[in-house]
């Protein structure tokens, strides 16, 4: 396929002097985007992951690439106490949301896990976002959730439609999503 170009506007709209939080922040995914957040100049960024090991391999990358702020912590996008703290204590305006489980086969022999992640641990973060006027919310999300034949993908899917629903009701926020199809190098 062609590549497409980002929209350097809309970049900067959303990152630039903003604060940001990225969940699955330790993933090859999330480590990725927060690489390409750092040269659009947030005011800082935060990282959410569950992995000890990937949180501190992913700080310490970081930290060599920018002189941003930036804030790790340790823990899940369903803890919403965890989640409110970090949203209030570092005023966060942008969230991206790429923590899940992304392994099908994994998923299949773990699909109440995999649902419990992917689908009611998307609930608790944006209706957490949502209630802390975070301003922009953004879902990655992947190709499997198209026509899904797997429970990672109809998880995914779910999570989608709990973004297009909250995006009806929060008419003023900025809500989207978007789908990686197979990522080179990603641990998925």
């Amino acid at each position: 396929r062609d590549e497409i170009t980002p929209d350097g506007e809309l970049l900067h709209q959303d990152i630039e002097g903003r604060n940001i939080l990225i969940t699955g922040a330790g993933g090859s995914i999330g480590r990725e985007l927060c690489s390409e957040i750092l040269r659009y100049f947030p005011k800082i960024l935060v990282l959410l992951e569950l992995n000890e090991l990937a949180l501190y391999q992913a700080e310490l990358t970081l930290k060599r690439l920018s002189s941003i702020p930036i804030f790790p912590c340790l823990g899940s996008v369903d803890d919403s106490k965890l989640v409110k703290n970090l949203l209030t204590e570092h005023k966060i305006q942008t969230v991206y949301h790429a923590a899940a489980y992304k392994h099908v086969p994994l998923i299949e022999e773990n699909p109440l896990e995999g649902l419990n992640n992917n689908v009611l641990g998307t609930q608790s973060l944006i209706t957490d976002c949502m209630e802390s006027e975070v301003s922009s919310f953004v879902l990655i999300s992947t190709d499997k959730a198209v026509r899904p034949t797997s429970v990672m993908g109809a998880s995914k899917r779910i999570a989608e439609m709990i973004v297009q629903d909250t995006a009806n009701r929060f008419p003023k926020r900025r809500l989207g999503i978007v789908r990686f199809g197979n990522v080179l190098d990603s641990s998925g």
